[in-house]
C-alpha cells in the first residue's frame, strides 16, 4: 500500500483545499503532503534494496530502483517549493496580487502537479506514462497563467502548444512501439519491463520510428532542443513555488520516460542509435543555452536557459549510457533539482522586494537584503559545479565518462559550453548583489529567508562532500538501466 501513498497522499490534500480552502490552518499542508510523498519515497526505497521491486494494484504500478530515486526527488524538491510557499503567498496577498482563492486555487493545482508527477514515475505501463506527463502540462498551464496578466496567458498559452505538439509526438511513438510489440515474440505491450525482456525481437525499423519520436516527445516535456521553446516563458512567468516545480524535478519526470526508452532502445537496436540522438539533443541544448544567457537580461529567464543547459548533461550523460554516466546523470539530476529550486524561489523574493525581473534592475542586494543574496549567490555557485556542490561531482563524473567511453569530442564542446555558461551566470549574479544599492519597499525589506532554502543548498553541499552517493547511484544504474531488472 504503500506504493499508493505518492499519488494518493497529495490528491487527498488537494481535496482538503476543495473544501476548506487557503487560510492559517491550511496553509503547511501542502508540505505535510509532500514530506510524506518523501517519507513514503525513502521507504519504498529501502524496500526495494532488500526485496527487489514491488508491484500493485494489479502490476499498473511497479516500483524499481529508478522509480524510488525519482520519488525521492520528487518528494524533496516538493519539500523544498512547499514549505516556502505559505510565505510567499502571504506576500503575494499582501501586496493584493492574490486572494485567498487564488492561494486556495494555487494549493490544489500544486497537490495535483505532485501525484501526476509520481503516477509518471510510477506507471509500469508506458502508456499511463504518458498519460500522467500529459497531466502535468494541464495542471501546470493554469498554475504559469496564475496572475492572468498578459505575459503569463501568453506564455502558459506557448506552454500548452509547443508541449502538447511534443506529447501529441510521443503518443504516436508509443502507438507505434504498441504495433512493433504486437508483431515480436511474446506478448509486451507497453509493459515497460516486459518490452524491456522482449526488446531484441522488436522489428528495427518500426521500433526506431518510435524511438525518435518519444525522445524527441518527452525531450519537448524535458525542455531539450530542438522544441524547447516554451521553458524559458513558462518558468519566468510561473510562481516562484512552481517554476521551483517546473525547472527542480518536472523536467527530470519527463526525461524519466527517456530514460525508460533509451533502455528498450538499446535492447532492440543497440546503444548506439539512442547514443546518437541523445548527444546531438545534449549539444545542441547547451550550445542554445550558452548562446542565449550570454546577453540575457532576465535573471528568472536565466534560471530557465540554466535548466536547458543542465538538462542536455543529463541527456549527455545517459547518451554515453555506461554506469558511471548514469550515476553522475541521476545525481545531477538530484543536484540541479535541489540547488534550482532554492534559485527559483529566492529569485521570487527578489521579484517580491524590487518589483522587476530584470538584471539591470537589482543592484546592491547584498547590502539590502544579506541572507537573501547570500543564499542566491551561494545557489549560482551550486549551479556552475562548484565544490563542495554535487553538481561539481556529476559534472566531472559525466565528463570523464565521456571520455572514457570514446566520445572525446562531444565531451570537451560540453565542457567548453559549461564554462561559458558558469561565466555568464556568475557576471550577471554579481551584478546583483553587488554595486550601489537600489532602493527598495520597506514592507519587503525584513522578511526572513524560509529554512526550506538554506536546507536545499546545504543538502546539495553534503552530496557532493560524501563519498556515499556516486557508488551507490553506479549500483543503481547497473541494476536498473543496464540490467533492467
Amino acid at each position: 500500500m504503500t506504493v499508493l501513498v505518492p499519488v494518493g497522499v497529495p490528491v487527498l490534500g488537494a481535496l482538503t483545499y476543495l473544501l476548506l480552502g487557503w487560510r492559517r490552518a491550511t496553509a503547511w499542508i501542502s508540505a505535510v503532503s509532500a514530506s510524506v510523498v518523501l517519507t513514503a519515497a525513502i521507504l519504498l526505497a529501502v524496500a526495494v534494496i532488500r526485496s527487489g521491486p514491488l508491484t500493485t494494484l494489479g502490476g499498473l504500478l511497479r516500483v524499481d530502483a529508478l522509480s524510488a530515486f525519482m520519488l525521492l526527488v520528487i518528494g524533496a524538491v516538493g519539500l523544498i517549493a512547499t514549505a516556502a510557499t505559505p510565505a510567499y503567498l502571504r506576500e503575494e496577498i499582501v501586496a493584493e496580487r492574490a486572494t485567498a482563492r487564488t492561494a486556495a486555487r494555487h494549493s490544489v493545482l500544486v497537490q495535483l502537479f505532485l501525484a501526476t508527477m509520481a503516477l509518471a514515475v510510477l506507471a509500469a505501463n508506458l502508456g499511463v506514462v504518458w498519460v500522467a506527463v500529459e497531466a502535468t502540462t494541464i495542471v501546470t498551464a493554469f498554475l504559469v497563467g496564475e496572475r492572468r496578466t498578459r505575459s503569463s496567458v501568453e506564455a502558459a498559452w506557448k506552454y500548452v502548444v509547443i508541449c502538447s505538439a511534443g506529447i501529441a509526438l510521443a503518443l504516436l511513438g508509443t502507438i507505434v512501439l504498441n504495433f512493433a510489440a504486437a508483431h515480436a515474440p511474446g506478448t509486451a505491450g507497453l509493459d515497460l519491463a516486459a518490452l524491456a525482456a522482449h526488446a531484441s525481437g522488436l522489428d528495427h525499423g518500426v521500433t526506431r520510428t518510435a524511438i525518435v519520436l518519444l525522445v524527441l516527445g518527452f525531450g519537448t516535456k524535458a525542455g531539450l532542443a530542438p522544441l524547447h521553446a516554451w521553458l524559458p516563458d513558462a518558468h519566468s512567468q510561473a510562481p516562484a513555488p512552481v517554476s521551483a516545480l517546473m525547472s527542480g524535478v518536472l523536467l527530470s519526470v519527463a526525461f524519466y520516460a527517456i530514460l525508460r526508452v533509451k533502455v528498450i532502445s538499446d535492447g532492440a537496436l543497440g546503444t548506439e542509435f539512442a547514443r546518437t540522438l541523445l548527444a546531438v539533443m545534449a549539444v545542441a541544448s547547451l550550445l542554445l543555452a550558452a548562446s542565449l544567457l550570454i546577453a540575457q537580461q532576465d535573471y528568472k529567464r536565466m534560471l530557465a536557459y540554466s535548466s536547458i543547459e543542465h538538462l542536455g548533461l543529463v541527456a549527455f550523460g545517459a547518451a554515453i549510457g555506461s554506469p558511471l554516466a548514469l550515476a553522475a546523470a541521476l545525481l545531477h539530476v538530484l543536484g540541479h533539482g535541489l540547488v534550482k529550486s532554492v534559485l527559483f524561489l529566492g529569485a521570487g523574493r527578489v521579484l517580491q522586494i524590487t518589483g522587476t525581473s530584470r538584471i539591470n534592475g537589482v543592484r546592491g542586494l547584498l547590502a539590502h537584503h544579506p541572507a537573501l543574496a547570500a543564499t542566491f549567490g551561494l545557489g549560482v555557485l551550486a549551479l556552475v559545479g562548484l565544490p563542495p556542490f554535487s553538481l561539481f561531482a556529476s559534472e566531472l563524473g559525466i565528463v570523464r565518462a565521456g571520455f572514457t567511453a570514446g566520445l572525446g569530442w562531444p565531451a570537451t564542446a560540453a565542457l567548453l559550453l559549461v564554462l561559458v555558461i558558469a561565466a555568464a551566470l556568475i557576471v550577471r549574479t554579481s551584478r546583483m548583489l553587488l554595486g550601489s544599492p537600489v532602493s527598495t519597499p520597506d514592507t519587503a525589506a525584513s522578511s526572513p529567508i524560509p529554512i526550506a532554502l538554506a536546507g536545499g543548498l546545504l543538502a546539495c553541499a553534503v552530496l557532493g562532500v560524501a563519498a556515499g552517493p556516486l557508488p551507490v547511484l553506479l549500483d543503481l544504474a547497473t541494476d536498473t538501466l543496464v540490467v533492467t531488472r
